[in-house]
């Protein structure tokens, strides 16, 4: 081979898997995300994780990325280990998919109408509605399938230069006595690992001995095991990204290997071991870019098909590999599940960050039930949960804030992006209420630290001004967690009422200390009081705003709640009459 072939032959492979990326970016984008997030909710069994595994890979175009997520479930704990093994037996299946679709150029040899098939009118025709669909529509969807047509039109496009870059070798003697070197099982096997860990892709190897197969220099026996060496090299990439994960995600990295490994060992003694029983024909039969699909699709789906079975054993395999230690203390919070290696999967990171979002509020509404309890039954372990219970709130608003900033950074889709915007408004929000019920707690200490006495009226006034704010953060917080417009549209009316209860309080507390029944410094602790109230059903209408905001694409909240308090349209005195009759002083 010249130099220029040399070059050829290299740039071709550049745009081969960029071909690839392209593709599975596109086709992600699509349907992916959707898969993504049912790929953890659907693996019951290990019939439906093969199944899964299969779609998956088949739609992203990469094993390793759908090992990956198998992986980054085990580690934060989504999935259990077993699961993930049915995941990866489905990837080794669904990456061979890339084969055939590599194998349509080999297609329009011929003369007639079969040249309809051939690489160059297949390339230009994908090229030319990809690249309108994507310059010239609107529509999203129509810009994502246009960057698979173009995906799809650039991976040909490569796989037709390694092909002329290599056809050259046809004429080699030296070339066609290095193949048959690769009869040599070992030595082929060797080759097919130490080239796919190279090129980090598994499916891009396959497509390069595709190439070498259109010289029709490639024969059966020198094919076969570099198909199986590729197998083996293509689980070095999950082994890597599994590098400083949990015990039983580094588990599920070994197991992608070792399944490789036991499917290449197995088909390929089986294998020679029948054929010097009885010699094979078709040994020395010239391999085609089909043939060549056909090998690696049935070799892969034999692997399968005998390690199912043994899914628990592969476990214990793994198991005896790498041994339990001791694990890390685990937090009290959940955010673990905020697994960075989601976050190249939008829609993964972003459900993930729904899930810790839930736990968050729920924290910080159980959290502000302790506070007001205090002002009731005061205790200094009370006194002490809302404290720790804060401090955590806390952690809950760094971690998530930091994982959604870089979540942003992803390329998303217009809902995740909404998604993000509400979560990033809603944790602040969060976080302040978790605040106020710091706050009240320390009121709650000053009082019976300084024995302020309460008078029947008052108690009955912060009871009623309690069970308000109990139902104006459950409120708040299921229209948060469950996506409720209609709890949201509930929280305005309420929180109104609970502004004028705070008002009738200070005025109430005015006139007791007027009476002499409160001196002037014990009324601080009060005025404190009431203003904590305040704050906290202003962000829980913060929260609920935003949502509704997000609904009807409106973004002011200043605009939006002074239209809503202008209109006091009929639903809204429905729910505050409603509300007023429930939280009454009177």
């Amino acid at each position: 081979m010249s130099i220029l072939n040399i070059i050829s032959l290299l740039g071709g492979l550049a745009l081969f898997l960029y071909g690839i990326s392209l593709m599975g970016d596109g086709l992600n984008k699509v349907a992916g995300n959707k898969l993504q997030v049912v790929l953890y909710r659907l693996t019951s069994n290990p019939l439906k994780g093969i199944l899964l595994g299969i779609g998956v890979t088949a739609l992203i175009q990469s094993s390793s990325a759908t090992s990956v997520m198998a992986i980054g479930f085990v580690n934060s704990g989504l999935m259990e280990f077993s699961q993930a093994v049915s995941i990866i037996l489905g990837s080794i299946v669904g990456t061979s998919i890339t084969g055939w679709i590599v194998s349509l150029s080999s297609l329009g040899q011929g003369g007639g109408w079969m040249a309809l098939l051939s690489t160059a009118f297949i390339t230009g025709l994908l090229a030319t509605v990809g690249i309108i669909l994507l310059k010239f529509s609107k529509n999203p969807v129509h810009n994502r399938v246009g960057t698979i047509l173009l995906g799809f039109a650039v991976l040909m496009f490569g796989m037709s230069a390694m092909s002329d870059a290599v056809s050259p070798l046809r004429e080699s003697e030296a070339f066609i006595e290095l193949l048959t070197k690769f009869s040599n099982p070992l030595l082929g096997i060797l080759v097919g690992i130490v080239f796919t860990a190279v090129i980090q892709s598994s499916a891009a190897a396959v497509g390069i001995l595709q190439a070498l197969s259109m010289t029709g220099a490639l024969s059966f026996s020198a094919a076969y095991p570099i198909i199986l060496g590729i197998a083996v090299g293509g689980a070095l990439p999950v082994l890597i990204s599994a590098l400083g994960a949990s015990i039983n995600a580094r588990r599920t990295a070994l197991v992608h290997l070792v399944i490789d490994v036991l499917g290449a060992v197995f088909c390929g003694v089986v294998f020679y071991a029948v054929n010097a029983v009885h010699p094979f024909s078709f040994m020395d039969a010239f391999m085609t870019p089909v043939s060549v699909a056909a090998l690696n699709t049935v070799f892969r789906i034999v692997t399968v098909a005998v390690l199912t079975p043994a899914i628990g054993l592969l476990g214990k395999l793994a198991c005896f590999f790498i041994k339990d230690e001791p694990e890390p203390a685990k937090e009290a919070g959940d955010w673990e599940l905020l697994e960075e290696r989601f976050i190249q999967h939008p829609s993964l990171a972003i459900e993930q960050c729904r899930i810790v979002v839930r736990s968050m509020a729920e924290c910080v509404r159980d959290n502000l039930r302790k506070a007001l309890a205090l002002l009731r039954d005061y205790s200094d372990e009370g006194f002490q949960a809302v404290q720790d219970e804060e401090e955590m709130v806390d952690q809950y608003e760094d971690k998530l804030g930091s994982y959604l900033v870089k979540v942003s950074s992803a390329e998303l889709t217009q809902k995740q992006n909404e998604d993000l915007y509400q979560f990033l408004h809603a944790i602040t929000d969060l976080e302040r209420i978790s605040d106020h019920a710091s706050n009240i707690a320390e009121n709650a200490q000053e009082i019976h630290q300084k024995s302020i006495p309460i008078t029947e009226a008052a108690a009955k006034e912060m009871s009623v001004m309690e069970g308000a704010l109990c139902e104006v953060v459950d409120t708040a917080v299921r229209a948060l967690t469950e996506s409720d417009e209609d709890a949201a549209r509930h929280v305005e009316p309420l929180e109104e009422l609970i502004d004028n209860l705070c008002d009738e309080m200070k005025h109430r507390h005015i006139e007791r200390l007027q009476k002499g029944v409160y001196t002037l410094q014990n009324s601080f602790v009060f005025n404190d009081l009431i203003a904590n109230y305040e704050r906290v059903s202003d962000h829980c209408s913060n929260i609920a705003v935003a949502m509704i905001e997000l609904e009807h694409e409106s973004f002011d909240t200043h605009n939006y709640i002074e239209s809503l308090m202008s209109r006091k349209d009929e639903e809204f005195e429905r729910y505050f009459r409603e509300y007023k009759e429930r939280f009454s002083f009177d």
